[in-house]
């Protein structure tokens, strides 16, 4: 890493690697290297020649490592493999949103496939080790070069809302005041931070709940990070603010930079254009198709992916387009002795997953171009020195055509050149035999300079032609977003409308069956004043009918309702509309009501009928004796009951006469069992 790169940080990259144990399991150690900036005129600087950082090392539990990001909000948190820090996905999300503004953690290795970290790091020239504490610093020294993929579970869309910091109560004298003044301070927040977005040209969509006096709560949907948001979490008083991102579908990796490295481009032409980027060791890196772009924009998206240095076709001979390709990018062509058949195309790219036949015929193209020069790379690979770019190298012989002695002397004078190297090789006399070879290398760096002036050219009239069309899309986007603001809106307001309808027909409908219940209601108490007056003369002249207290269950919690609703009490005549399941202590709840008598609907246990038996209490079945319910009232017959109480009376006494002469007979025979047991003695 060079001091331009740690010079750039104004705040430390922290990298992390396990030490010892395991996050899924009991206490898991990290070795933490933090780089801190050092400005040049700190007397604590380290000298010229190295990295102007300050790099300190320790051993911490993830409790501390995470309480160290906390204090020390670093612009980085840099690691091989992100699941390090958390044991799975949930966790990982609840790590990243507990993340300071502005910290990002990131995987240095790559995205969803990530690399072995030694050979991203020997890529990059960073050096490495297999000790935790070294691996830690690998990731720390890439993370600051900007290498590596932003790990994410949030989009750059964020939510600020506004609410009621307490509640509203209960009631009072003056809770009309109360509430209006709560309400009030939410629409003066609100009003407050619309103010503070609106200062700092934050596009954003508003929606406020309105209540009396103000404002319950206002959603605020703005499209910027929360660190771009002049506004945080805080609660004062009777108004709360929270701001939150909004969540992705899942995990998603970034990268801290566009890639820019050497790559292989394999272009399909026609009526859909594909084009497919492939890296010097083969990797997939990125695929593209349209029906509408025109060359401009694909030479654009491929400039955003790398730098070709062969641009490939699956047909011979290779198609204009490509040809005019090729030449933009001043790159090596590539195409095949015959058509490549669809059957190769297809196993080619069988590991690999595209959109359409498109994109596979142009990704099977690069392919092929960089299994026809893998071997050509591993050699010049070979060839270059470890100080030296091997992307460069590979550059200067595949799309220059010059050999790998005469690109590693062009790199290395164009090295020399700048300074980066002292030594009697600077202070050459050029009268010296040397000078043949150097006046070889001025007119081969001429020659190369003329090349590029003419493909300058080229690309400037190009770029004319594209900053025209540019400025024509520009107009179009403007007037596209234009209307997709004035759409959006229109979806605001029939979404809130409909929920409003909603919540009206939901009302409505409550309504409708407050109606119904109480139509019942009224129709319940019509029943019962016919049943008080003369449609019911039993009941006017006192005789004829009992009433009937209904309890749903035999179950002590049963009981206790029906005493809280209507009161049980001594002479009552109780109806269990489910006598099952009751044992001793809730039949000793029932029998301490000391009740006329119970009508059972069900069969009772055994303990609950022998405790109701000894209590004298009567048990009748619901068939002797029909109950008649109106709403939650009930009656009898008189004469059924008394008759059916006779009955159970008659019962009751054969069953103590039963019990009586089992008793003296068991009685006696013990009697007789203890005198013969005597005699024998």
């Amino acid at each position: 890493m060079t001091s331009r790169t740690i010079r750039a940080r104004d705040r430390p990259v922290f990298g992390v690697d396990v030490q010892s144990g395991d996050v899924r399991g009991d206490d898991p150690s990290y070795a933490l290297v933090i780089l801190d900036p050092v400005d040049d005129d700190d007397p604590d600087a380290p000298d010229a020649e190295g990295p102007l950082a300050r790099i300190t090392r320790d051993v911490v539990s993830l409790r501390k490592l995470r309480r160290l990001i906390d204090d020390r909000e670093p612009l980085y948190v840099a690691t091989d493999n992100a699941y390090e820090l958390a044991p799975d996905k949930n966790a990982l999300v609840g790590l990243l949103r507990s993340l300071p503004d502005g910290t990002r953690l990131v995987q240095v290795t790559g995205a969803e496939r990530p690399e072995p970290l030694s050979r991203v790091a020997s890529r990059h020239g960073i050096p490495y080790g297999k000790k935790p504490m070294a691996e830690a610093e690998a990731a720390a020294r890439l993370a600051a070069a900007n290498v590596g993929h932003e790990v994410t579970a949030f989009t750059d869309e964020t939510t600020v809302k506004v609410s009621r910091g307490r509640s509203t109560g209960k009631g009072g004298w003056s809770q009309d005041r109360y509430t209006r003044r709560i309400h009030g301070n939410v629409r003066k927040r609100t009003r407050q931070v619309q103010s503070k977005l609106e200062e700092a040209n934050l596009e954003f969509d508003r929606e406020v709940t309105e209540k009396y006096g103000g404002y319950a709560n206002a959603v605020f949907t703005v499209e910027a990070r929360p660190e771009e948001i002049p506004v945080s979490n805080s609660r004062a008083g009777d108004v709360r603010v929270e701001v939150e991102r909004e969540r992705r579908d899942g995990i998603e990796y970034e990268p801290l930079v566009k890639r820019r490295d050497r790559v292989i481009v394999g272009i399909d032409p026609g009526t859909t254009t594909a084009a497919a980027v492939v890296g010097l060791d083969g990797t997939v890196h990125a695929l593209y198709s349209s029906r509408t772009a025109d060359t401009a924009e694909v030479t654009e998206w491929v400039i955003e992916q790398g730098r070709p240095i062969i641009v490939a076709a699956d047909v011979e001979p290779m198609p204009e387009t490509v040809e005019k390709f090729r030449r933009s990018f001043d790159a090596a062509g590539w195409r095949p002795t015959t058509d490549l058949p669809v059957d190769e195309k297809l196993h080619r790219t069988r590991e690999a997953s595209y959109g359409n036949d498109h994109e596979r015929d142009a990704l099977a193209a690069a392919l092929y171009a960089y299994d026809a020069h893998a071997d050509q790379f591993e050699r010049i690979t070979e060839k270059t020195p470890p100080r030296l770019d091997r992307e460069e190298v590979i550059a200067g012989v595949v799309a220059g055509g010059a050999s790998v002695e005469a690109v590693i002397e062009d790199l290395r004078a164009d090295r020399d050149g700048d300074g980066e190297t002292d030594g009697p090789a600077a202070e050459e006399d050029p009268t010296e035999p040397e000078r043949t070879e150097e006046e070889e290398t001025i007119r081969r760096l001429r020659d190369r300079v003329d090349r590029l002036e003419s493909h300058a050219e080229s690309l400037e009239a190009d770029l004319a032609e594209r900053d025209e069309r540019i400025a024509e899309l520009e107009a179009e986007l403007e007037e596209a977003k234009r209307e997709e603001r004035i759409e959006a809106r229109s979806r605001r307001i029939v979404s809130r409308l409909e929920r409003e309808t909603d919540r009206l027909e939901r009302e409505r409908d409550e309504a409708r069956e407050t109606v119904a219940e109480l139509e019942g209601k009224v129709e319940t108490l019509k029943e019962l004043w016919r049943l008080d007056h003369s449609n019911f003369e039993d009941v006017a002249e006192g005789q004829g009918l009992v009433s009937v207290k209904v309890v749903e269950q035999f179950t002590l919690d049963a009981i206790d309702a029906a005493d809280e609703a209507y009161g049980l009490v001594a002479g009552d005549v109780v109806y269990l509309r489910d006598a099952s399941g009751a044992g001793r202590r809730t039949a000793e709840r029932l029998a301490e009501t000391d009740p006329r008598a119970v009508i059972r609907d069900g069969n009772l246990s055994e303990v609950a009928d022998r405790v109701l038996f000894d209590h004298g209490i009567p048990v009748v079945p619901a068939s002797a004796v029909p109950v008649r319910e109106v709403d939650e009232l009930a009656v009898a017959e008189e004469a059924a009951l008394e008759a059916a109480v006779d009955d159970w009376e008659s019962r009751a006494e054969r069953r103590r006469r039963d019990e009586r002469a089992e008793r003296l007979d068991r009685i006696i025979s013990e009697h007789r069992a203890g005198t013969r047991l005597e005699t024998e003695e």
